[in-house]
């Protein structure tokens, strides 16, 4: 895909057109995470390789709502069954079953993240997979970007217009979005043993950003 150009000026039906590319982009706290985590259970029997993950799953859930996560918060995000085998001297041997319940845990209480974390692993979790931070209303922050990628455009088309010595209509009569930036930041991790220390989760900041292109006329 080809950089959109900074600027550039040219004429249509008579009429100077100067098109400016503005951008803007706000850093913004986060106030919700997103935990995906689970269970990974091995057995040579499928049955019973199943029920003790339902046992340790089932245990996880509950020791999640016991911290006030709702249980509309917590659903399955992957549930699969694998054959686990063994290979040697270029032989194929059936090792046993792996059973995986992932479990999806939206969390409005940002603070609580590293707890959530500890908490599934002292009580059966052994797979942390992947933990997003967001913000609830991104609309909010992403249309303040906006406004500062307006801001952009109308000061680096003043400063063009100057250059150039003509007169500038500051009032842009095209705009048009260019991007959206996703306000997540992911954090790839994984556990697989318990341990005494809290966990320790540092969200930082989300940068939503915003891209435009207008166009103004001159004289």
């Amino acid at each position: 895909m080809r950089a959109q150009p900074e600027w550039r000026a040219f004429s249509r039906n008579g009429q100077n057109i100067l098109e400016v590319t503005g951008e803007g982009s706000v850093s913004v706290a986060p106030d919700m995470s997103i935990v995906t985590l689970g269970v990974n259970s091995e057995n040579m029997n499928l049955t019973d390789a199943q029920q003790e993950n339902n046992e340790r799953t089932t245990k996880v859930i509950q020791s999640l709502i016991s911290l006030g996560i709702s249980k509309e918060n917590i659903k399955t995000a992957d549930y699969r069954i694998e054959m686990v085998y063994d290979y040697e001297n270029g032989k194929q041997t059936l090792r046993g079953y792996r059973v995986v319940h992932l479990l999806q845990v939206l969390n409005d209480k940002i603070e609580q993240t590293g707890l959530i974390v500890d908490t599934a692993v002292k009580n059966g979790a052994n797979t942390v997979t992947n933990i997003e931070f967001k913000v609830k209303n991104p609309q909010i922050f992403y249309s303040q970007a906006l406004a500062l990628a307006l801001n952009d455009a109308q000061f680096k088309a003043a400063e063009l217009t100057k250059e150039m010595g003509v007169t500038l209509n500051k009032v842009p009569f095209s705009i048009q979005e260019l991007s959206q930036t996703s306000p997540i930041i992911p954090l790839q991790t994984a556990i697989f043993a318990k341990s005494e220390a809290a966990t320790p989760i540092q969200p930082g900041k989300l940068k939503i950003s915003a891209s435009i292109q207008a166009k103004f006329s001159y004289f």
